[in-house]
């Protein structure tokens, strides 16, 4: 099954995982989207994630999501670069995501990292998503 755009299929399978509080959730395996489940588990917005091989079945990312208080962590969680409409933007301005009480995950030549990783490493790049 191939999809047009998996990183905006791996943020709606977290986001409807969310809705319905469940306690993991489950993808299918990339280079890409392991890239932004790191950066979501270094930036604390869920416990963690492991990436399970079975022969010959394709691999599949187990998600662990997070909770405070019985409230997912991540209030809100958006594509914003799309098949259809790339955005991209140089360091200087990179967007601030509720005054830096967000991250936006940003693809970069140096890969893929947090908004304020690429301000410190000054580079910019494509922004994929927006977490808060």
């Amino acid at each position: 099954m191939s999809f047009s755009d998996p990183v905006g299929d791996l943020l709606t399978r977290i986001r409807n995982a969310h809705m319905r509080g469940k306690s993991k959730c489950s993808s299918p395996s990339s280079k890409l989207r392991v890239s932004v489940l790191n950066v979501l588990e270094d930036e604390g917005y869920i416990r963690g994630f492991t990436v399970v091989e079975k022969t010959g079945e394709f691999p599949v990312v187990e998600i662990e999501l997070k909770y405070f208080d019985g409230a997912p962590v991540i209030s809100e969680i958006k594509r914003i670069s799309k098949p259809g409409r790339r955005v991209y933007s140089a360091v200087k301005d990179l967007p601030l995501v509720r005054n830096g009480l967000g991250i936006s995950i940003v693809s970069t030549p140096k890969g893929v990292m947090s908004d304020a990783k690429a301000r410190n490493e000054n580079v910019g790049g494509e922004i994929l998503a927006r977490v808060y």
